[in-house]
């Protein structure tokens, strides 16, 4: 299972995939079904969506 926060590596982001086990160490858990990775000129913001319909989003 892989632990998505702010703290989280920027490597260790863009190599999760789709079907990976993640959780935000909160109540967010799940398999992920999409990424979207963005920049808004002042961070890369990570959205990962979970098949449970649930979202974590990380800026980094």
């Amino acid at each position: 299972m892989i632990r998505l926060n702010n703290d989280t590596p920027t490597d260790i982001l863009q190599n999760v995939k789709e079907g990976d086990m993640v959780t935000d160490t909160f109540s967010k858990t799940g398999l992920v079904e999409t990424i979207e990775s963005n920049d808004d000129g002042f961070n890369r913001i990570y959205t990962f969506h979970l098949v449970t319909g649930r979202t974590i989003t990380v800026k980094k």
